[in-house]
């Protein structure tokens, strides 16, 4: 009891110190000059409706840094820190993820100097070419679980225990053992072993090879010549963003790989993926052209828009020499705003003049109608409409087919669409310039 009071003793004062300290801090905070400052300098939305005067940053320094009386008892309390300037952004602070750990050089440098001189090794690990890769069974059983049950079913013989790690090359080997004591490896002979690695880090569960790996093929080291091997062993090896990458690959380059030595065996050793590969192939190739497709629709629609706003243009306002009545036409402007007010111009002159002006008759004719009929779909105004034969085809739509009707509404809605895509396109373009 005597203990507790005493520390509540304690607590109390040092919450009165602080306190008295940063006692200044607060006043400062609630300070009427200092609030003043800040209502006397409006935020924009307030400018726009109550019609205040912006203020300048001039006025409002002298007032934030003006001295304000603090407490008698804070000439200790500690300085602000600086503001952050302009130039600091947060791409000088290394992303690196929350699993990796800084590990001192000297550390990492006294792990591998134990590994290449191999004292105290109790291990042998037998390689393909009749070679001995030294190593100590407490290191490889803490690195990788499977190596530790393969340790505890090997036999020992004169105090060392032989195991074999068979398939690979013998650097491949010694450069694995190497990664499981310090996670050293030279670039040169991580490229030139790189597949080899990646089964044994996955055979023997080592992420953190495994992960180099990967990332080493994906950021360059694939080839047309490999890309094969590496997809069989991304799928074996259960690495699906690298396969991913790889058939990628082949199908942006189908022509040249499947040309390639590693093809030739796949599709002895595996038909299979070289059907699923075929089939890929097809299928972009079908998705390239359903997208070509696609825009050369919209290329269409909107050509259609732009010639419903050049028909409107030259039917309300007139162009240099074409136009209604009532407008006094000046050839001399200069060029028009419209893209397909040219084109459409001309269009409307033959239109004019043709003597076998009758729907079918004529495919220029024809075509006109048509830009008409669709212009009269599209207006919501037909009354004050200064386009010809507007009213005249809103009349006629009551009397056409379900079926002919299905088509000039998908197409206005088409049209429509195109329009709002520009509209859209074209309000982001003005507020990024």
């Amino acid at each position: 009891m005597f203990w507790t009071f005493d520390c509540s003793i304690l607590i109390s004062s040092f919450y009165l110190q602080l306190y008295r300290r940063y006692s200044g801090k607060f006043y400062l905070m609630a300070s009427p000059a200092i609030d003043s400052a800040w209502l006397s300098s409006p935020s924009e939305p307030f400018c726009k409706s109550l019609n205040v005067g912006e203020a300048h940053p001039a006025d409002i320094l002298p007032v934030l840094e003006a001295s304000v009386p603090f407490a008698s008892d804070n000439s200790n309390a500690p300085q602000p820190p600086p503001l952050p300037s302009k130039n600091c952004t947060r791409t000088k602070f290394s992303k690196r993820p929350l699993e990796y750990i800084v590990v001192p050089k000297e550390t990492k440098d006294a792990w591998d100097n134990l590994f290449k001189e191999g004292y105290g090794a109790d291990v042998c690990i037998l390689t393909n070419e009749k070679s001995c890769v030294l190593a100590h069974s407490n290191v490889l059983s803490i690195a990788s679980p499977v190596l530790a049950n393969v340790l505890r079913l090997s036999k020992v013989k004169n105090g060392m225990r032989y195991i074999k790690i068979p398939g690979v090359p013998h650097g491949a080997v010694c450069m694995f053992i190497r990664f499981l004591y310090s996670s050293f490896y030279e670039e040169e002979e991580l490229q030139k072993f790189v597949l080899h690695l990646l089964v044994l880090s996955h055979f023997y569960s080592i992420r953190s090879l495994k992960r180099v790996c990967i990332c080493s093929l994906e950021q360059g080291w694939l080839t047309r010549e490999n890309v094969i091997d590496v997809l069989q062993l991304a799928r074996n090896c259960d690495a699906p963003r690298l396969a991913f990458i790889c058939v990628r690959m082949v199908v942006k380059n189908f022509q040249s790989i499947s040309l390639t030595e590693g093809w030739r065996a796949m599709r002895r050793a595996n038909p299979a993926l070289e059907q699923e590969l075929v089939e890929s192939v097809v299928e972009a190739d079908t998705r390239k052209q359903e997208r070509q497709r696609k825009m050369e629709e919209k290329k269409v629609y909107l050509q259609l828009h732009e010639a419903m706003e050049a028909l409107l243009h030259i039917c309300k306002d007139g162009c240099r020499t074409i136009g209604p009545r009532d407008k006094v036409l000046k050839g001399s402007q200069g060029a028009c705003n419209f893209p397909a007010c040219k084109g459409l111009e001309t269009l409307v002159r033959h239109f004019s003049n043709c003597k076998t002006r009758v729907p079918g008759g004529c495919v220029h004719c024809k075509r006109m109608w048509q830009l008409l009929e669709l212009h009269s779909r599209m207006c919501n105004e037909p009354d004050s409409c200064k386009v010809p034969l507007c009213r005249h085809f809103k009349e006629k739509m009551q009397q056409q087919s379900k079926k002919d009707e299905t088509k000039w509404k998908v197409l206005v809605s088409k049209v429509i669409a195109a329009k709002n895509i520009v509209g859209s396109f074209s309000s982001r373009s003005k507020g990024l310039f």
